[in-house]
């Protein structure tokens, strides 16, 4: 069966800096839209397995998304829905995804966010924790080994990776090859439901960077222009050759670890607080106290992008799901590594 391809595509980088605050804000509206369809079709029985949202990280990830180039890496995270589309990824992908289209990506073969296009450098979610950075630096590694110079790559992770073995031994590692890693680290209170106060006694997790040699940051992560200056300014460092870069964003996941989780041990407290703060309304705000946008033009947009997501969903759930009588159960990637039998062999 021929099957249908939407290849992302990399449009040029916003000329202005008014320009990319306008593109980071429609990845975030466009993620916030698709995050609750996917919630609304779960709470339907129309989607099997997890549903995990980014509601409340939308502008951290769209400033990683925004900030890579066309040839640079980007290994998102579970919550990152708005970097994912900053980066080039359809809607339709998404969608396929998780309603498990044989046209999709992953070709229905998994059922959430472990999606990615590895020849676009846009890579596949491994679930363990960490895992991804020593990827992403496996990666780098072999584009130097290959003279291919002037790419970044950028991994995303929450707090509790930070507590994981992977983590130290990626970081030390792109610390002592001085590889143009970017690491994002979406501080939102609690691994699932373990909160910060029990995973680490240290003030500010981007003080860890100091014991690696590893330049970092620290940002509001509710405050879109700065995330967008400080993720852009990482990515800029890294390309010019000054090793790894760290950047920790304080925030507040607010919904649960997955839509199977009510989020019932999130201190209330921290709701109330600037970190409980919905990037999403205060993007809104900023955007609208430059009158750069007027409320007018923000209603059209969102009904603009609910309608892109209620077209993407409708043809998805016209098209084929795997047979699996018909499917030949290998790895995509590894199909013609397969041993074969020779015409006329037993």
């Amino acid at each position: 069966m021929l099957q249908t391809v939407h290849e992302p595509r990399r449009a040029e980088p916003p000329a202005t800096f008014r320009e990319t605050c306008l593109a980071a804000f429609r990845f975030m509206l466009l993620a916030r839209v698709l995050d609750d369809k996917f919630a609304a079709l779960y709470r339907a029985g129309k989607i099997h397995g997890g549903v995990f949202l980014g509601r409340g990280q939308e502008a951290l990830s769209a400033s990683v998304g925004l900030s890579l180039e066309k040839n640079d890496v980007f290994a998102p995270l579970i919550r990152d829905a708005a970097g994912r589309l900053a980066f080039g990824e359809p809607v339709i992908d998404a969608v396929r995804t998780y309603l498990g289209s044989a046209l999709g990506p992953m070709r229905g073969r998994d059922g959430n966010v472990h999606r990615g296009r590895p020849r676009d450098g846009y890579l596949p979610m491994v679930s363990h924790l960490g895992a991804m950075i020593s990827v992403v630096n496996g990666i780098l590694f072999a584009r130097r080994l290959k003279k291919i110079s002037g790419s970044v790559g950028a991994a995303c992770i929450g707090d509790g990776a930070t507590s994981t073995g992977s983590f130290h031994e990626a970081l030390n590692q792109a610390a002592v090859e001085r590889l143009p890693l970017v690491l994002v680290v979406a501080n939102n209170q609690y691994a699932y439901s373990t909160p910060t106060s029990l995973q680490f006694a240290c003030r500010d997790l981007a003080d860890r960077a100091v014991g690696y040699g590893v330049e970092s940051q620290s940002v509001d992560g509710t405050d879109l222009k700065a995330c967008l200056e400080t993720i852009g300014a990482a990515v800029d460092h890294a390309r010019a050759g000054r090793g790894p870069q760290l950047v920790v964003a304080t925030l507040l996941r607010l919904c649960g670890h997955g839509e199977h989780d009510d989020s019932g041990y999130v201190d209330p407290k921290l709701k109330t607080s600037p970190i409980g703060r919905d990037c999403l309304k205060v993007a809104e705000e900023f955007l609208l106290r430059q009158k750069w946008m007027d409320a007018t033009q923000l209603a059209a947009l969102r009904n603009e992008l609910v309608r892109e997501v209620e077209e993407a969903v409708a043809q998805v759930q016209r098209e084929p799901t795997p047979d699996p009588f018909a499917e030949e159960w290998r790895a995509i990637t590894s199909k013609h590594l397969s041993e074969t039998h020779q015409e006329g062999e037993d």
